[in-house]
């Protein structure tokens, strides 16, 4: 049976999770941001538990991108950004991060304020 694009990527993004670069990657992340940053943009402490591409790999991200280009995320919030991501998996995608902090601005990290 021919491998399809689809799995191939699957199987890319799948397999640097386990490896030490991405492990001391995802260790200094949390180190650095342990508050979940949507949820801190809403005011909210909480804890982060899961480190995310800000651009997808799926997307052309890069496997091991500077601390800058990750987000430090709780589950809900990463579980939303994941549904917003791959929107034909998930039916949760515009309400993701709707709302304004208290100073006005769009919580969604990719609205084009945020830019």
């Amino acid at each position: 049976m021919a491998k399809t694009p689809t799995s191939w990527r699957k199987r890319k993004r799948s397999s640097i999770y386990g490896t030490s670069v991405w492990k001391k990657l995802r260790a200094a992340k949390l180190g650095r941001d342990p508050v979940c940053q949507i949820c801190e943009r809403r005011n909210r402490a909480v804890i982060a538990t899961t480190v995310d591409h800000i651009t997808p790999l799926s997307k052309g991200g890069a496997p091991y991108p500077p601390l800058d280009q990750l987000f430090s995320l709780c589950t809900r919030c990463h579980q939303l950004k994941t549904a917003r991501d791959h929107p034909r998996h998930s039916t949760d995608t515009k309400a993701a991060f709707a709302g304004s902090d208290i100073h006005g601005n769009p919580l969604d990290p990719f609205h084009e304020w945020n830019a």
